[in-house]
């Protein structure tokens, strides 16, 4: 008895869906790609509050941008 076997899987088998989602992923300009960018933009503006409220200081001050 094999594992695929055990576990009920094809071992050809390919998901034809995201793990969170019922979309496709495709490439280029897909609903998905746009979500999931827009889910890092978040995090990052959210990083930048957070480092902007504990350091005191902009931003750009904080990361050597400008003076």
């Amino acid at each position: 008895m094999t594992l695929a076997a055990m576990l009920d899987v094809m071992p050809d088998e390919t998901p034809a869906t995201s793990a969170t989602t019922r979309d496709v992923p495709a490439f280029g300009w897909s609903g998905y790609a746009e979500r999931v960018n827009g889910r890092f933009a978040m995090v990052g503006f959210a990083a930048v509050l957070l480092i902007e409220a504990l350091s005191g200081d902009t931003f750009l001050h904080w990361a050597g941008l400008v003076p």
